[in-house]
């Protein structure tokens, strides 16, 4: 039963992210469609790049700063400033930065599962979800399966549940590492087709993550093992 739950729940997460960048990449879409609107946005984009230029270390620092803050929250999304990143440093650059942002929000969301514990954790996200993952999820979890939910999941999840289940941290930074990747690719790849207004690129972007995510989910959901441990969670 307690399975069930957890199958249902993660599907409603998945689902929902799905659904919240399907509206993105259509926002995105039309407004390249609009060459007013896209022509305004490229000169805003212009004037970042010229403070950019002047700033070159702030403007690294504020931008992997706020890609490690999208992987720790679920209301902070760095895909609507992509298309910036791509018009200032290039796709290369801008890969390699957001990467190295979400691997920081992932440690910095692991120490707080691990350190401070689930009353800091219900304080910054929803313990029922965690409380759910966490009783599937222990420190001796398969280090595969461990990879598919950090595909499947928004990001901020698998670090806080991870980090409450005291999951090895040096497999957790080998799953994070290889899971952020595809997705940093493919984010600023989204963000140079909102550039180069090509519309039909912007929703295979999308698509894709979206495959990535919920094919990821499917194959997670298809390997749980059935035991049912205690939650740190439940026993506070």
């Amino acid at each position: 039963m307690q399975r069930l739950k957890v199958s249902r729940f993660a599907d409603r997460v998945v689902w929902r992210r799905a659904a919240i960048l399907v509206a993105l990449c259509l926002a995105l879409a039309a407004m390249t469609s609009s060459q007013p609107l896209h022509d305004a946005l490229i000169r805003l984009m212009e004037v970042i790049e010229e403070s950019i230029v002047r700033h070159r270390v702030a403007g690294v620092v504020l931008f992997i700063t706020f890609a490690a803050v999208s992987a720790m929250f679920a209301f902070v999304s760095i895909t609507v400033i992509a298309p910036a990143a791509v018009f200032a440093w290039g796709q290369p650059i801008s890969i390699v930065l957001l990467w190295i942002g979400w691997i920081l929000g992932g440690f910095a969301t692991y120490g707080v599962g691990r350190f401070l514990g689930p009353r800091v954790v219900s304080w910054l996200t929803a313990s029922h979800a965690l409380r759910r993952f966490e009783r599937r999820l222990q420190r001796d979890a398969p280090f595969g399966l461990i990879l598919l939910f950090q595909l499947a999941m928004p990001s901020e999840i698998p670090g806080y549940v991870l980090g409450l289940a005291r999951y090895p941290f040096w497999k957790y930074l080998l799953a994070l590492t290889i899971t952020e990747l595809p997705y940093a690719v493919v984010t600023i790849y989204l963000g140079a087709s909102f550039i180069e207004r090509r519309s039909g690129l912007i929703l295979a972007a999308g698509l894709t993550l979206i495959v990535l995510s919920v094919g990821a989910l499917y194959i997670w959901r298809a390997r749980m093992r059935p035991d049912e441990p205690t939650s740190r969670l439940d026993r506070r």
